[in-house]
């Protein structure tokens, strides 16, 4: 039986671990979810009394999932019987690999097209319509139970759009391809059309948790909905999110309200809510509560209640200048107020914002480290092979590091054996020494990786043209990465390729953070400094969702724990369309500093 100490959880936390019955938890910024979380992962496996059960938890991201699956182990519990992935990963061990036989579009074997290709080729279709012309970004879309749903385009472009992706499918069809939304489709329609794989994955499964339901799809909902249904009850459900960070609304995530849940799944859960904040000040926490879509309360608990926080808001700054004034207000806060260069973060609503001001901050401040885009040289795609070759390749043994690389390990034996590798007799620890056998000597970054890849394809006896798929990542994985390095010399003069700074991609990061809005969802810092706070920006002009801006808000005051800077800056848009500042923050009356 799991235990922990009195002081590990507060009442709300362990009254909602303790519930026998499904839950529906809504849990505010800072209240602990992820520790919530992790505690009923590690009592359900701790009860666990079949060897042929599992816990099932689903993650939006695979470092999300890495995460949790660590802090399991570290309370000492076993997870042999815990699975732990992304919706993606889940729908593919759990249903295609054992059920694709039973789809026409699946029966005859399948890869998994990685999103370079996929961009590549949709961005060349693309060049076929010019009027009106359309983009790789306009042909965004996701699937819903019912329908696809084309989520970038305007009414003008959808016609292109709508024959790009017919011709998209067709030349996946006509390889044996699927791309990441085809994976959740298929899925969706084998558990459809096979009612048997629902009752059978309901006889392992003994609880299903989903975090951050409020970034969920429609299809996603349903899939799991079939399972819970299927065995009445027997299966429990654990379902944790913010509705008010429901920020992913273009690509098909929503807050599923609990009325739906009791429809779709057809069992009983139980609403609970944690509404005590132990990440900051009452005075942010009185800022952002005031952007809330879903009415729940927000309590300041923490040792920073009482805490007299700097709050900002600049609509006077022109854009020629905001580095300049940025500048100063990370000097500010690093010298006047004490914070850590670690624990300033600052964010704007788009990459093609951030890359050119990171450069500039560089440029500034020279005398401060600075973790932003353009600064390493991969897109993280975690379905990738060499790209999850890359994650050993380039970190270094350790203690600290011994179990995540062991859990890589075992991924990219299960990816060995599912491309019809022999893989009988290599142990994940034996891969891993594999790994720290090679010494290759080379300054630069790519040629590092090119002759660590040979190497470890030597000792494996794998010759890589007996294996389409492992040749085809590796194929994509240099030519993306390429691009990649070429768009960041282009954008930042100062970008070295050496493989130093490649290694440095793996490790802890060190320095002020610059991210999206959406990227620094479920991070904290002392200080966060927010800009480009724009109607049409903040909301995006295409965003039908009337919420969509508050939600944006929300997220970047939710992050800071001490210092909060707002700006909305002067001299974007041009002379007959200029920008003028979000309409919800520039209408809240609050006393800013």
């Amino acid at each position: 039986m799991f235990v922990w100490d009195k002081d590990d959880l507060n009442d709300e936390q362990a009254e909602a671990i303790n519930e026998h019955n499904s839950v529906f938890l809504v849990a505010c910024p800072g209240s602990g979810k992820t520790r919530t979380l992790t505690y009923k992962i590690a009592k359900e496996l701790t009860e666990l009394e079949e060897k042929n059960k599992w816990v099932i938890a689903i993650t939006y991201t695979h470092r999300a999932a890495d995460e949790i699956k660590e802090r399991i182990e570290h309370l000492g519990v076993d997870t042999s019987q815990l699975w732990i992935g992304t919706i993606h990963a889940f729908c593919i061990e759990w249903i295609l690999k054992p059920y694709g036989c039973y789809h026409d579009t699946l029966k005859y074997g399948y890869s998994i097209i990685n999103s370079f290709d996929s961009e590549e080729y949709i961005t060349a279709l693309c060049s076929n319509y010019a009027h009106p012309k359309v983009s790789y970004y306009d042909c965004n879309y996701h699937f819903t139970s019912q329908e696809i749903i084309f989520s970038s385009c305007n009414q003008a472009q959808r016609a292109n759009v709508n024959k790009v992706i017919e011709h998209y499918h067709l030349y996946l069809l006509e390889n044996n391809l699927i791309d990441f939304e085809q994976i959740l489709l298929f899925a969706y329609q084998l558990i459809q059309a096979e009612p048997s794989i629902s009752k059978t994955l309901g006889n392992i499964f003994k609880y299903i948790l989903i975090d951050e339901f409020q970034d969920t799809k429609e299809i996603q909902y349903s899939i799991f909905s079939e399972i819970l249904k299927a065995r009445k009850g027997e299966v429990r459900g654990f379902i944790v999110g913010d509705p008010n960070q429901a920020i992913y609304g273009s690509l098909g995530g929503y807050a599923i309200s609990l009325d739906e849940l009791k429809q779709k799944t057809g069992i009983q859960f139980i609403e609970k809510q944690l509404n005590k904040n132990y990440r900051s000040s009452s005075r942010i926490i009185n800022h952002f509560d005031n952007y809330k879509v879903y009415d729940s309360e927000i309590i300041a608990e923490g040792e920073l209640k009482f805490f007299q926080s700097n709050l900002t808001f600049d609509t006077d700054v022109h854009k020629d200048n905001l580095a300049e004034y940025i500048a100063e207000l990370i000097k500010y806060n690093i010298e006047e107020l004490g914070i850590s260069e670690n624990e300033i973060c600052i964010i704007a609503p788009w990459w093609i914002h951030l890359a050119s001001m990171t450069r500039k901050l560089i440029s500034i401040l020279p005398e401060f480290n600075f973790n932003g885009p353009g600064m390493t040289p991969f897109a993280r795609d975690e379905d990738n092979f060499w790209y999850k070759v890359t994650k050993i390749a380039l970190t270094v043994p350790s203690p600290a590091l011994y179990r995540r690389r062991l859990r890589w390990a075992r991924d990219l034996i299960l990816d060995l054996e599912s491309n019809n590798f022999n893989v009988e007799g290599i142990t994940p620890k034996l891969l891993l020494r594999m790994f720290n056998s090679i010494n290759v000597e080379e300054s630069d970054g790519l040629n590092y990786l090119n002759k660590f890849f040979d190497n470890l394809l030597l000792q494996l006896n794998l010759g890589i043209n007996s294996y389409p798929s492992l040749k085809d990542h590796l194929v994509s994985f240099f030519e993306s990465a390429e691009r990649r390095i070429e768009r960041i010399k282009k954008e930042n003069e100062q970008y070295a390729g050496n493989t130093e700074e490649f290694k440095k991609v793996f490790m802890d990061k060190s320095g002020i953070t610059v991210s999206t809005i959406h990227g620094v969802k479920g991070a904290e810092f002392d200080t966060v400094i927010a800009y480009g706070l724009l109607e049409g920006i903040v909301p995006h002009f295409s965003d039908v969702d009337p919420t969509s801006g508050s939600k944006l808000i929300y997220v970047i005051g939710s992050r800071a724990r001490k210092h909060l800077h707002l700006i909305s800056e002067e001299g974007r848009g041009n002379q007959w369309y200029p920008k003028y500042p979000t309409t919800i923050l520039e209408q809240h009356v609050f006393d800013y500093d």
